[in-house]
């Protein structure tokens, strides 16, 4: 398949599943749209990705991403700077928050997408702890700051969802997607 993504998280996580990826990043304005609701918001990015890159592609299914951490009704996405990291983990810390990503998938001019949701809780930390963290240059380039499955797995007790999700892609979202087009998944 083309992933329309730049993200190296969603590569290694379909390469791990057996899944034969080519990566073609797709430019799109991921500005949010007035009053657009966290899950619209995904969903467009994704559809948009994989609209962008489905016309140079023939035979192969695209698949678009995107991912974001919301808390409350705040959109926390990659952090500009290791002060803006050191704010949302302030913010993030012994809270729950949800990750959401929307996935689209265009194979044979036909689509499919959804979004899937997961909830994280996340431990109290205290300053220093978060200062430590964001000195290790973990939360550059990822939603919300943190990477669970890195240094940050420490920091999340609990979650209520897809692991992989939290990754950065719903394997589980991706393979029932697949499997509306009648296509073996994952390689098999």
């Amino acid at each position: 398949m083309v992933l329309a993504s730049a993200s190296p998280r969603r590569r290694e996580l379909l390469e791990a599943a057996g899944w034969r990826v080519e990566v073609r990043p797709a430019d799109v304005d991921e500005s949010q749209l007035a009053d657009e609701p966290a899950a619209d918001y995904v969903l467009r990015l994704a559809r948009a990705k994989a609209r962008a890159i489905a016309p140079q592609v023939a035979g192969v299914g695209v698949l678009g991403a995107d991912t974001t951490v919301v808390l409350g009704d705040v959109l926390l996405a990659k952090p500009a700077d290791a002060a803006e990291a050191r704010a949302m983990l302030t913010k993030l810390s012994g809270r729950v928050h949800e990750v959401l990503t929307g996935v689209c998938l265009i194979y044979g001019g036909a689509e499919a997408a959804a979004v899937e949701a997961t909830r994280v809780q996340f431990a109290a930390l205290p300053p220093e702890e978060i200062d430590a963290y964001v000195a290790s240059g973990e939360p550059e380039g990822k939603a919300g700051a943190y990477a669970i499955q890195g240094r940050a797995a420490c920091f999340i007790p609990r979650i209520e969802g897809s692991y992989s999700n939290v990754v950065g892609l719903p394997l589980a979202l991706v393979y029932q997607l697949w499997r509306q087009f009648r296509i073996p998944p994952c390689g098999l």
